[in-house]
């Protein structure tokens, strides 16, 4: 029965790989989701956390924290090409839409570098809160958003002048930042106060503040993170790290659909490139679900190595 409703689940799906950052082992894990399997693992450096892939899919962006370094793979041969100069500890970043520029958050220095990919330069180091982690770019390039966890700001820098434009004040330790396709929104989680709150782009104003209530689950066990919403502005996905849950929002309504029970300490989310499933990290378990989307349920888990941090998706 669970192999009928694997191959169900899976029907029809195209081949893609699941690249996964593991920050205890100093490597990638490289993972076939449609066959259910671990293929291989490749060392990157020390202490990778923050990955991502060019929209071209041509390359893997890994952020190795311990060497001050983002790393450039080739994303088909896995050999790294190229380093960018991403300032100390990079953590977490963020690629323009057409993957021109890089966004760096740099913890330690309460900054976020701004790199030219191709020049494999950076052009500016823009001063923001105490502790930047979370960080994305509008799909409309406008905005960079970058989240400090111990000011309680998002910060919204113009992406032309590459200045703050206007802060807006969060609830305590923002964690993770996403925009929804059409650049209106930007959804942002809280791990201490256990809430998300929808902001309008327009007016940088908080218009909507989630809680959420897992049943069996304390509160203080709900530390949202990783969010991610569809392009098409259906659903959205928080990752509620020790709860162990994934959360599923209808995003016009913005009511909890459901918890979805995954691995330990769920951190980060990727989506398909179809969006027809949802990747997640699970840092303690050591391994990654996979959730799939039209029947919102947990098809999939597989052990991918110690730690598992970052995800990112090749079709």
């Amino acid at each position: 029965m669970v192999a009928c409703c694997w191959l169900a689940c899976f029907g029809g799906a195209q081949a893609e790989t699941v690249f996964v950052t593991l920050e205890k082992d100093n490597a990638l894990a490289v993972v076939d989701p449609i066959a259910g399997k671990l293929l291989k693992t490749v060392p990157v450096g020390v202490r990778p956390r923050g990955i991502a892939i060019s929209p071209d899919y041509k390359y893997l962006y890994i952020a190795t924290s311990d060497e001050n370094t983002i790393k450039v793979l080739d994303a088909d041969t896995l050999k790294e090409v190229a380093q960018l100069p991403s300032g100390e500890d990079p953590e977490t970043f963020a690629l323009d839409p057409k993957g021109e520029r890089m966004y760096v958050s740099n913890e330690d220095d309460s900054q976020v570098t701004a790199i030219d990919v191709a020049k494999r330069k950076a052009i500016k180091a823009v001063l923001v809160g105490v502790e930047p982690e979370g960080i994305t770019v509008s799909p409309d390039n406008q905005w960079v958003i970058s989240a400090s966890e111990t000011t309680n700001m998002v910060h919204w820098i113009n992406t032309k002048t590459l200045e703050i434009a206007e802060n807006t004040l969060v609830d305590p330790r923002p964690r993770a930042v996403s925009f929804t396709a059409d650049s209106e929104q930007l959804w942002v989680t809280s791990e201490m106060a256990g809430t998300l709150m929808v902001l309008d782009a327009k007016s940088k104003q908080i218009v909507k503040t989630l809680n959420f209530a897992v049943p069996g689950v304390t509160n203080d066990k709900i530390q949202p993170v990783g969010v991610l919403v569809d392009k098409e502005r259906h659903r959205a996905y928080i990752a509620l790290g020790p709860a162990n849950r994934v959360a599923v929002v209808n995003a016009q309504t913005f009511e909890v659909e459901n918890y979805l029970l995954v691995g330990s300490r769920v951190w980060n989310l990727a989506f398909s490139p179809d969006q027809k499933r949802l990747y997640t990290t699970n840092g303690v378990s050591n391994d990654i679900s996979i959730i799939d989307l039209d029947s919102q349920t947990v098809t999939k888990s597989i052990g991918v190595g110690t730690y598992p941090w970052g995800v990112a998706v090749k079709p």
